[in-house]
């Protein structure tokens, strides 16, 4: 059972063949603790196991779809060692988002950060706003890409472009998101929900099995989990360095990190 301030924090509902997943920790811009993974670990699996799932939903509260990981989880992570980060809740969620073989849709306003964008890599409908802003500053933070990013981002969008959104850290809104391939519609803010709630209602309404067997067709999930854990293992090792812990304290001393003595 996860504890209940992750309950709160994600809610799961399910209603007419659609599983509503919603970051709901509006104060804190959706930033996802260990706890709140594990949530969406549990609901993910379910959406594929559950035979009165049809369609997995993403969306938030607040002004924000999420800020990424939570800082001060990271830290304590960290500082612990951090090498063992594919243990982690959420492994448990990248896991289950690979193997997922039904659709996934998301809903999109305000921020949508580190894995607020790669988690967009694996819906197969995305309604974002159009000033939304995307990011992957996952070097300003002296990480590596996860979710299988170092594949699917420049996939989708080409090396170009994702290193730059990699190494540079800089967002790009709903409009660009859209032109590039990362989003299906860019629609005012006010619209995003039911926008997206539409898409979902209209998938739920497809033969089950063929849109199953199609999405595995397009996906190699053995091979997505693979290079997640090969992303684990560098994400692991760059949590405990040197550059990482500067990286940390730059962001929660509001002030730009210092890697000149890096190498």
């Amino acid at each position: 059972m996860s504890d209940p301030t992750a309950s709160e924090a994600v809610r799961v509902t399910l209603g007419d063949g659609v599983l509503t997943v919603t970051l709901n920790r509006p104060d804190k811009k959706n930033a996802i603790t260990q706890a709140m993974y594990a949530v969406l670990a549990e609901a993910t699996q379910r959406a594929r196991t559950d035979d009165a799932v049809r369609v997995l939903l993403f969306r938030a509260e607040g002004d924000s779809f999420s800020a990424g990981n939570d800082i001060a989880d990271f830290i304590a992570i960290g500082a612990s060692g951090g090498g063992q980060v594919v243990d982690a809740p959420v492994f448990h969620f990248l896991k289950a988002l690979a193997e997922l073989d039904k659709p996934a849709v998301a809903a999109v306003r305000g921020r949508a950060v580190g894995i607020g964008l790669t988690l967009l890599l694996h819906c197969d409908l995305v309604v974002v706003a159009e000033d939304a802003l995307l990011s992957v500053p996952f070097i300003n933070l002296a990480l590596a890409p996860e979710a299988a990013s170092s594949l699917l981002l420049p996939r989708v969008v080409g090396h170009q472009r994702a290193f730059e959104m990699f190494a540079l850290g800089e967002a790009i809104d709903g409009r660009t998101a859209l032109a590039w391939g990362l989003a299906n519609r860019a629609v005012p803010a006010a619209d995003v929900d039911a926008v997206a709630s539409g898409l979902a209602a209209r998938l739920a309404t497809r033969a089950p099995n063929s849109i199953r067997k199609s999405k595995q067709l397009m996906r190699d999930a053995e091979a997505l989990w693979a290079l997640m854990l090969r992303e684990g293992e560098a994400f692991g090792s760059q949590m405990s360095s040197p550059e990482a812990m500067e990286a940390f304290m730059a962001f929660s001393q509001k002030r730009a990190p210092d890697f000149s003595k890096a190498g």
